[in-house]
């Protein structure tokens, strides 16, 4: 089923506008939504879960009119929150139980299968009478996804998911993440550019409110060719339509620093392979 956002605005009494026209359409497969912190993915990740109303707009999957429909929605609904607590003490396997009641699973047969099939994929079977509260960072996202899997879902929505994780369990993470999915609608928000490259064949990008760009992750890449370019003089700043992306000071030797250019902005600098932090930086710095 397609997701369908149309027209989304949403202002909040302190006057940030969270969301300022936000269309956007998504098929199944994993979809990355980039942003730096404050950009209003939260924001959007809690309107199309039914979490909170826009001031305008619509908002559909499938049939389901989201923002009308809010418990046929959820119904079909796995959702991660950027935070979420959990009960001192409760073991995973006792607490999934729980959830998977509230999500409607009320025969014990048809829970205890599906508690069993989501702490295996999740790993989690090892640790099933353990508390969630004593869980690593890791485990506690594996659990949310475990949680979020109960009652099959067809749109998944994850929200900054590698936040504050360590190598090994981001690693981990994004392995399970990758695969949930086929034949489901997967937004996927974040503010770490290559856990969208890693997993996330189309993706977009949002600051204030805004989608600056929608666009396939290898296409968006193999149009930057030629037009990414690394030296170390200052000729880039005269240069025409010239946008600097990065700047580094650590290496040996001064200052580098990473521009966009339709050509080549000054005699020091040399072309690059694009990477998707540079269209992330190109889109913000414009």
């Amino acid at each position: 089923m397609q997701l369908c956002l149309k027209n989304l605005h949403k202002t909040y009494p302190n006057g940030i506008k969270a969301l300022d026209g936000v269309d956007l359409a998504l098929s199944e497969g994993m979809f990355g939504l980039l942003g730096p912190n404050g950009a209003g993915k939260s924001t959007l990740m809690r309107t199309i879960a039914s979490l909170q109303l826009p001031d305008a707009g619509e908002a559909y999957f499938g049939e389901i009119d989201a923002l009308r429909q809010p418990m046929a929605l959820r119904r079909v609904l796995g959702y991660l929150p950027q935070d979420f607590g959990v009960f001192p003490g409760v073991s995973a396997e006792r607490l999934l139980h729980y959830f998977a009641q509230l999500k409607g699973l009320q025969r014990k047969k048809a829970r205890t299968i599906a508690v069993e099939q989501v702490l295996e994929l999740t790993h989690l079977s090892p640790h099933r009478r353990q508390p969630v509260s004593t869980y690593s960072g890791g485990m506690k996202r594996r659990f949310g996804i475990a949680q979020l899997l109960l009652n099959d879902p067809q749109l998944i929505i994850v929200d900054e998911p590698t936040a504050g994780l360590d190598p090994s369990e981001r690693r981990h993470f994004l392995e399970l993440l990758s695969g949930l999915s086929t034949a489901k609608t997967v937004l996927f928000s974040t503010h770490i550019v290559e856990d969208v490259r890693a997993l996330c064949p189309s993706f977009a990008i949002m600051n204030r409110g805004r989608l600056l760009l929608h666009a396939d992750t290898e296409q968006s890449l193999s149009e930057l060719k030629g037009e990414i370019w690394v030296g170390k003089g200052q000729e880039w700043r005269t240069a025409e339509r010239s946008v600097l992306l990065a700047q580094s000071s650590v290496k040996p030797g001064g200052k580098t620093y990473r521009v966009w250019s339709r050509g080549q902005p000054g005699p020091t600098f040399r072309p690059v392979l694009p990477e998707l932090e540079d269209l992330y930086f190109l889109h913000l710095n414009q």
